[in-house]
């Protein structure tokens, strides 16, 4: 039996996952640390996953069912509202971490309890996790990604980092987990993934090629939004070349980018948070030319 001490939340923003969410259920229930509180927050879902997390309430005391009504003109900054419903539930109990966890993933027993120990190692971490391994054609594929990233579907925060980044912003067009790693670096901790822990993602990102030029498009959208270097998501996109639909996407990503920036898109992020992230990316753009690679990510 492990002997760690601390305790973690956890709020999973749950929009018809029905397909999925009894994979999150059984991972997070065999932990050989549970979470002192799990918030499932049903956003509007209209399928089966309300039925599904209740069937595992009785005799798994720590989980609870909210759950909200669907309403219009939803975006990326939706999922920031449900999950901040889920945050008003757990803001008075004693715990040491709180997590974002998406209802579409699954792990090993081990992973919570590795997660915390790395944590109990360095008083510096404010936030961590494993590395994403995504199911594409009928198996799982390695996610690359950078050192000091976490995939959002898996963010778990210490507390005091947490409170003091504010938590999750509810941007219209996505970065809502990138905003929240660059918030804990600007404020002094560190983000790390970890390699040997592995979290498995079911739900697919997107088919044809349609629904994936307009999401490529909106990420450029996105980056202009966060407030990126002119120059850095040239670099970005170009590295991810060999990514569908290849050259055409990284092109697309480049185009909604620039056309966010001539149409002087209003940014809700702040102003020092720009400062510092563009800074950031100027030293990794000068590494990059220099080295010929990003120095923080991960091959």
């Amino acid at each position: 039996m492990s002997t760690f001490k601390q305790k973690y939340v956890l709020i999973t923003p749950a929009r018809n996952e029905g397909d999925y969410i009894e994979k999150t259920i059984q991972s997070v229930i065999s932990q050989n640390i549970k979470p002192i509180k799990w918030i499932i927050v049903s956003d509007g879902s209209t399928d089966d996953t309300e039925q599904i997390v209740e069937k595992y309430l009785p005799g798994n005391y720590f989980i609870e069912l909210v759950k909200t009504k669907d309403y219009p003109n939803r975006d990326f900054g939706s999922k920031v509202n449900a999950f901040n419903l889920g945050y008003d539930k757990v803001k008075k109990l004693d715990y040491d971490f709180i997590g974002n966890l998406d209802g579409d993933v699954a792990f090993p027993p081990e992973y919570f309890e590795e997660v915390l120990k790395r944590f109990s190692e360095s008083d510096k971490l404010g936030l961590a996790g494993g590395i994403r391994y995504d199911y594409v054609d009928e198996h799982f594929r390695k996610i690359n990604s950078s050192r000091n990233s976490v995939a959002g579907a898996f963010q778990l925060f210490r507390r005091e980092c947490f409170e003091k980044i504010g938590g999750y912003m509810p941007l219209k067009y996505g970065g809502i987990d990138s905003v929240a790693e660059t918030m804990t670096r600007m404020y002094g901790w560190e983000v790390r993934s970890f390699t040997d822990l592995v979290v498995y993602h079911y739900k697919p990102t997107g088919s044809g090629t349609n629904n994936l030029i307009k999401q490529r498009f909106r990420a450029g959208i996105k980056f202009h939004m966060i407030g990126y270097h002119p120059f850095f998501p040239i670099i970005r996109f170009a590295s991810r070349y060999n990514q569908k639909p290849y050259v055409l996407g990284s092109l697309i990503s480049i185009s909604g980018f620039l056309w966010a920036s001539l149409r002087n898109f209003k940014r809700h992020v702040p102003a020092e948070f720009v400062k510092y992230l563009r800074a950031e990316q100027s030293q990794r753009m000068k590494t990059f030319f220099k080295k010929g690679k990003d120095p923080v990510f991960r091959s």
